[in-house]
């Protein structure tokens, strides 16, 4: 499963992970906050959720308004 990454600027490339590559970093860095684009669905973020817990992670997802639109959110998601 490929999820797509917030962008850090408005005009940047939209970058994506998979399930290993999350795994990876939080080998290395055992916590990490992660941002993730609007675009991906609801389902695929609890699957995340669910896998990293499954492995004993903490994991915390939540909904970033960052603008006044209804549409401007992103998704954060905390594993520790």
């Amino acid at each position: 499963m490929k999820l797509k990454l917030a962008k850090i600027k408005e005009d940047s490339k939209s970058e994506s992970v998979t399930l290993s590559e999350v795994g990876d970093i939080l080998e290395k860095e055992k916590q990490k906050i992660f941002y993730f684009d609007q675009d991906n669905s609801h389902k695929n973020l609890v699957s995340l959720v669910e896998h990293f817990e499954e492995k004993g992670f903490s994991v915390y997802l939540k909904e970033v308004k960052f603008g006044l639109d209804e549409n401007d959110y992103m998704y954060e998601v905390h594993i520790l």
